[in-house]
């Protein structure tokens, strides 16, 4: 970890969801994915200069659980310049969350790929929801969007505000048309609902994926608006480091949304309010 970061760009543009880490850290045991290289924060902001990005906000990553200290530790290096989601059990002290808070942790990730959904109404997760309410925290949802129904309601009926990672998920093999998708795009009248334009490469990877990505896109500007929609880098592509690059994932949101002035929107305004920048 650098002990200084380098200025941000002056024009406001955020990246809402990148990782860093290191291979040597303590993982989680029942982990889906072992990274096979480091993800430095230097080289993380070395990205945001060079494609005049002036903020970023770090996701703590599915394979380090909750031990967030990596994470904390480089909101620390750059604090006027990233924010963070923090993966933290329900249930942590409240002191505990208000603690991150201090340090720059804007939301927490609730990462149910490929797991069960949580009972929103027992244990522990009342008490957290109102807490991260409490704190203007969002909680951000990566799950695939046939769960989507399941996940969402209760979320919301908490008044809960729910960030979508990646789109929402939805099958590869049924892209807009799964029905999960079009759940998630019903849930733009809620208000409370933001979707990250991100990873369209865990969604389509077959020869059409930039027209489906593109699709999506419009799709989901039609539904939320430029207030509800930010967008990801998803940097270093974990799993799918040589299929895609940072700049890559950059132009891909000039070919997704083609108006300048709602491109602005999502990277800036949008993207500050919703992670206090």
């Amino acid at each position: 970890m650098t002990p200084t970061a380098p200025e941000p760009s002056s024009t406001l543009a955020i990246d809402t969801h990148a990782h860093v880490f290191h291979r040597d850290l303590p993982m989680e045991a029942d982990r889906r994915y072992t990274p096979d290289e480091d993800a430095e924060l230097p080289a993380y902001l070395a990205h945001l200069d060079r494609a005049g990005l002036s903020h970023g906000v770090l996701v703590q990553p599915s394979f380090l659980g909750y031990d967030n200290r990596y994470l904390i530790d480089a909101l620390r290096v750059a604090p006027a310049r990233l924010r963070g989601v923090a993966v933290v059990p329900p249930e942590t002290p409240v002191g505990a969350l208000r603690e991150m808070d201090r340090v720059g942790i804007v939301g927490m990730r609730l990462n149910l790929f490929g797991r069960d959904v949580p009972d929103f109404a027992s244990g522990g997760w009342p008490a957290m929801l109102h807490a991260i309410n409490d704190l203007g925290w969002h909680i951000e949802v990566h799950q695939r969007a046939s769960a989507l129904p399941h996940v969402l309601p209760p979320l919301l009926a908490a008044g809960c505000r729910v960030v979508v990672d990646h789109f929402g998920r939805p099958d590869p093999r049924q892209g807009v048309e799964d029905p999960g998708f079009a759940y998630l795009l019903t849930q733009a009248a809620s208000r409370q609902v933001w979707v990250k334009l991100s990873a369209a490469y865990r969604n389509w990877q077959c020869d059409d994926a930039a027209a489906q990505s593109a699709h999506a896109a419009r799709l989901l500007l039609a539904a939320f608006g430029t207030d509800r929609l930010v967008w990801g880098s998803d940097w270093p592509h974990t799993e799918h480091r040589n299929a895609t690059d940072f700049d890559t994932c950059r132009q891909q949101l000039d070919d997704w949304i083609t108006p300048a002035s709602a491109r602005c929107a999502i990277l800036g305004a949008t993207a500050a309010h919703l992670f206090k920048i």
